[in-house]
């Protein structure tokens, strides 16, 4: 192991990879940053879930928790691919909202509509940070990290979609 890896995680943390330290350091950076981002925004699902309103209560209702729990599967296998690279994860809600990229919104109310189209923008975000995140794991060899960001993204993509259209049934026909 390289000195300046060393120097920042505990030698009984320090899990061995035959990938350079720079490359664990950036790839857990930019893993860790996707982290907080799912803790933020599996939060903000569920927040809607819970405050969701409206003729089409049931449907949304479900949807978002059916969402959230997608959201929060992908906490534990993002934190431990970070730690199978020999990176270390985030420990606190301190850290997660340090390193978020997903606005909080705690507005006392929200109408359906705007809870989907500022969901699917937030997971058209999360897409677009995992592709950044995806390249950065090309560069560096990372094909462990790459294939699970694969299957993030089509996920996140999915949720995508299916708020986009579920929004487009609230109010009005518009996009």
């Amino acid at each position: 192991m390289s000195k300046a890896k060393s120097d920042k995680t505990s030698p009984d943390l320090d899990t061995p990879t035959d990938l350079p330290s720079a490359a664990v350091d950036k790839i857990s950076a930019a893993l860790n940053t996707l982290l907080a981002d799912a803790f933020a925004l599996y939060l903000k699902t569920k927040n809607f879930h819970w405050h969701v309103s409206g003729r089409h209560f049931h449907d949304y209702h479900l949807m978002l928790d059916e969402q959230s729990d997608a959201i929060f599967a992908t906490t534990d296998q993002l934190a431990e691919r970070v730690r199978k690279l020999g990176g270390t994860t985030l420990r606190s809600i301190g850290q997660v909202s340090k390193l978020q990229t997903i606005k909080d919104n705690d507005e006392d109310y929200v109408p359906p509509r705007e809870m989907l189209r500022e969901l699917m923008e937030d997971n058209k975000h999360v897409a677009a940070a995992m592709r950044k995140a995806h390249a950065l794991c090309d560069e560096h060899g990372d094909s462990g990290s790459a294939g699970l960001l694969e299957t993030f993204i089509d996920e996140t993509e999915r949720r995508t979609w299916f708020l986009f259209e579920a929004s487009r049934q609230e109010g009005s026909n518009a996009a």
